[in-house]
């Protein structure tokens, strides 16, 4: 497996041009994010990511976590890089100074994510969980809840973990069975029941872990209507508020798994004696609203796994195809055997990999960036409407898109390595197989399209979409306006897609309202479409901010003009599949409803 080095240039060119970061560094409570801040942070996570973690990565593939006894063990050596990275303050950057945070955005905590997952995309499902449990506790604890846990767990001391599947209960998370029973005159309830593939749900690398937990109490409506939220810990407190006595919760096994070997998917039993000690989030019966802050924040997560992991895979693919050498370069006087990456279709396949990944990366930014301007612009315009609407509008888009992306960016890289990358020794489908469980998790790619066309589009009657498209105008008329070739062809090329996102969308109202079963089979490709879209919207925009940044003489030369190439690359090559995908949605719902159940 190849070594992996940050693409700090992109990343900080994506910070800045598409997120906004400058901008937002100016909001109240983020005073302190200066560019040599960004800089230094970067840097920082870049040194850790390839001296301690990214090292582990193939030995976490091979050796795998270990169950033994009851008890979790994790990869030799990830104990100690998990140590590094709480030693380092990492996992406090985007939380409150209240409880030992950093307080900086969430856009420079979502670069320095990408930078864990693409290291090492087992290891940093950890931290990952953590960041998402720690902001739903943050957003929906108590006072005591907080004082008791946060400090420990935005430090990295404790992880946090979600815990919402069963047996019988997957997607469909209101036929949970698990119990939660008020102890009389006292401030907890007895927890019952069972969960499954959760993720580091037991380890060895913490002295504490806090799960959150979905429970039903008795009485409780029937469905999600009916759930509520509870903080259940490996260990209860003592009164000095340090690990006691061990709760009743332990993990019976682990999955054995396509991929995410080094990453423990635990089997989770409460309350086996009767004594699982869990505290009530909240009010009872709103659990799935809480775990909602949590599944949002995991939900971009996932989405940026996928940029991660098409980054990993692509950096091994373009170093393996300028070594490789294998036949002529066609159409030169040399007959010498040349390096692949002098084949036409090993570039097309490069390209590719490298112009999704950018998008994806471009929008997983975006989405993050949208939170903050979402929660601290000072006009409440801008926080409430404008923002708020577009980083719920991205987060299914940014989920499924990008993850599916990762899929193919990954399987791309296995196709340049030819039969070496059929071959483990390589880590070519290492990364391939880490890949496919991002279109699962966090709510399958379908659920995301369904939540898409459902509660972001439909319940606003399209206008978040619209206000997006308003957006794209904007870019589009920029483009126009600087002229050139180049922008003018991708100007062209977003118009052109745009036209046809917006008939489905148009079709998407007026068929949902008819007939929502035909417009939910629909959803699939038309978040697919919106994705394809807003990734070359953002290729553009990058364009765009290259092209003055080369009038103006600033910047790298070659890093700029790249970012105009890959821009035009995905414009001819990819963007494109908006429109099929547009006319999939519109035309083709009809199909997937027509055959019989027996004839599948």
């Amino acid at each position: 497996m190849s070594d992996y080095h940050a693409p700090l240039e992109d990343i900080r060119f994506v910070l800045n041009e598409i997120a906004r970061l400058p901008e937002i560094a100016t909001f109240p409570g983020h005073g302190e994010v200066t560019d040599d801040l960004t800089n230094h942070i970067l840097d920082e996570a870049d040194k850790l990511a390839k001296e301690v973690i990214a090292p582990l990565n193939q030995k976490g593939d091979v050796q795998g976590a270990r169950y033994e006894n009851g008890v979790v063990h994790t990869v030799d050596g990830w104990a100690q890089a998990y140590q590094a990275y709480v030693q380092g303050g990492w996992n406090g950057l985007p939380f409150s100074s209240d409880y030992g945070g950093m307080g900086l955005p969430w856009a420079l905590a979502t670069a320095v994510q990408e930078i864990w997952n693409s290291a090492n995309f087992a290891f940093a499902l950890c931290p990952l969980l953590n960041q998402g449990a720690t902001e739903l506790l943050q957003a929906h604890g108590n006072d005591a809840q907080k004082q008791a846990f946060l400090h420990k767990m935005i430090s990295g001391e404790w992880t946090g973990t979600m815990n919402l599947t069963e047996p019988q209960a997957g997607s469909d998370v209101g036929a949970l069975k698990t119990r939660a029973t008020k102890v009389a005159g006292s401030d907890h309830y007895l927890i019952k029941g069972q969960k499954i593939f959760i993720t580091y749900g037991e380890h060895d690398m913490t002295d504490n872990i806090v799960h959150m937990v979905l429970a039903r109490t008795p009485g409780a409506p029937a469905g999600t209507k009916g759930i509520s939220l509870f903080l259940v810990p490996k260990f209860l407190l003592k009164a000095d508020g340090t690990p006691g006595a061990r709760n009743d919760v332990r993990c019976v096994s682990i999955e054995h798994k396509l991929g995410i070997h080094g990453s423990p998917t635990c089997v989770m039993a409460y309350g086996d004696n009767d004594r699982a000690i869990g505290y009530l989030i909240g009010e009872e019966n709103r659990g799935m609203s809480y775990m909602f802050t949590m599944m949002n924040n995991a939900r971009l997560s996932v989405g940026l796994q996928g940029v991660a992991i098409a980054e990993r895979a692509y950096q091994q693919a373009s170093g393996f195809a300028r070594t490789r050498v294998q036949s002529p370069a066609m159409g030169g006087a040399d007959k010498q055997a040349a390096a692949i990456i002098k084949h036409p279709d090993v570039r097309r396949n490069l390209m590719t990999m490298r112009a999704l990944t950018e998008a994806g990366r471009a929008m997983a930014y975006l989405n993050a960036a949208a939170l903050d301007i979402a929660q601290h612009h000072p006009d409440p315009a801008e926080r409430d409407r404008t923002n708020r609407d577009l980083a719920d509008l991205l987060i299914p888009i940014t989920k499924a898109w990008c993850t599916d992306m990762g899929c193919e960016v990954a399987s791309l890289g296995v196709q340049i390595h030819g039969g070496m990358g059929f071959i483990e020794e390589t880590g070519a489908a290492q990364h391939y197989r880490d890949a496919r469980i991002a279109p699962i998790y966090e709510g399958t790619n379908g659920i995301q399209a369904l939540d898409l066309i459902g509660r972001k589009i439909m319940r606003y009657q399209g206008e978040p979409a619209r206000a997006l498209a308003d957006s794209l105008r904007t870019t589009v008329g920029a483009l126009e306006e600087a002229g050139g070739p180049e922008l003018e062809a991708l100007a062209d090329a977003l118009s052109e897609s745009l036209v046809a996102v917006e008939q489905a969308t148009d079709w998407l109202i007026e068929s949902f309202t008819a007939n929502p079963v035909e417009a939910a089979a629909g959803a699939t490709p038309y978040l697919k479409a919106m994705g394809t879209l807003v990734g070359g919207w953002l290729l553009a925009k990058g364009a765009l901010a290259a092209q003055q940044q080369l009038a103006a003489g600033q910047g790298n030369p070659a890093f700029l003009k790249a970012k105009i190439i890959t821009a035009r690359f995905y414009a001819d090559n990819i963007l494109p599949q908006t429109q099929a995908a547009a006319a999939a949605a519109i035309r083709g719902s009809g199909d997937v409803l027509a055959l019989d159940d027996a004839l599948f």
